[in-house]
């Protein structure tokens, strides 16, 4: 055998007897009480350098796809320029021009349009249109700053609704003050020459309701809570009070 063999052998086995020694002495390492919470730490701390590992290697995969994606949009931008460039680039010289006959069509074609447009405009003449005042709600800040002994126990949303009772009184009554009293039925009627009867000098221009018109329009009851919050809506300047002929007119602020 020659030397070189016997050499190479004799490295081979020292190397053997190395490792062996060196596992020998982790295994008595492991056995020791003092390290084994360092161990069982190293190995915690492997496995969550493997799991980061693995993100990181996820990571890289995605940003080479996301590089690939963003190279094709870039050839796709590159190739649309080339050709908006070779389009400006090779215009014709002479386009054909629209012929008298196409000209002298659409040129009728407006003014049929435009015809049609005046006559409609003719036809239906712009209703005037005639707004209605409604009070408005109560804001959480005006809410905290009435009274205690004015609330009671009263809530924010129980004022509001009746607020909004109101409004659809008022509504209600100014709707049919707007209409044509030929289109009126009896009720209807009755109704309009009672809203004329209460008016006043003091309320002209104004809008406003009478607990007739509450009792009529909503299902509001007229009771001691109903002129709790009409002292509330005084109180925030929603409504007032117009006296006069026994009657109580509630005018919209």
């Amino acid at each position: 055998m020659a030397s070189s063999d016997l050499e190479d052998l004799c490295f081979h086995i020292n190397t053997k007897i190395s490792t062996i020694k060196k596992t020998l002495q982790l295994r008595n390492i492991g056995q020791e009480p003092s390290l084994k919470s360092m161990l069982c730490k190293i190995g915690h701390e492997m496995v969550l350098l493997h799991d980061l590992l693995n993100k990181m290697e996820m990571e890289v995969q995605q940003q080479e796809k996301l590089k690939n994606l963003l190279k094709e949009l870039q050839k796709s931008a590159e190739r649309d320029q080339n050709e908006a460039r070779h389009l400006r680039e090779n215009i014709p010289p002479h386009l054909p021009k629209p012929t008298q006959s196409c000209i002298t069509g659409i040129t009728v074609k407006c003014e049929e349009r435009t015809k049609v447009v005046e006559t409609e405009r003719t036809k239906k003449p712009t209703k005037e249109t005639r707004l209605i005042k409604e009070a408005a709600l109560i804001t959480a800040e005006e809410f905290e700053s009435v009274p205690a002994y004015m609330k009671g126990r009263l809530t924010y949303d129980q004022i509001n609704s009746v607020v909004q009772d109101m409004n659809k009184a008022v509504v209600g009554k100014y709707k049919i003050l707007h209409q044509p009293l030929k289109s009126m039925n009896a009720a209807v009627r009755n109704l309009y020459h009672r809203f004329l009867e209460e008016e006043t000098k003091d309320t002209k221009g104004e809008f406003f309701i009478v607990e007739a018109d509450i009792r009529e329009f909503t299902q509001l009851k007229v009771d001691k809570r109903f002129h709790s919050i009409l002292n509330i809506l005084r109180h925030c300047q929603r409504v007032r009070e117009v006296r006069g002929s026994r009657l109580v007119r509630y005018v919209i602020c």
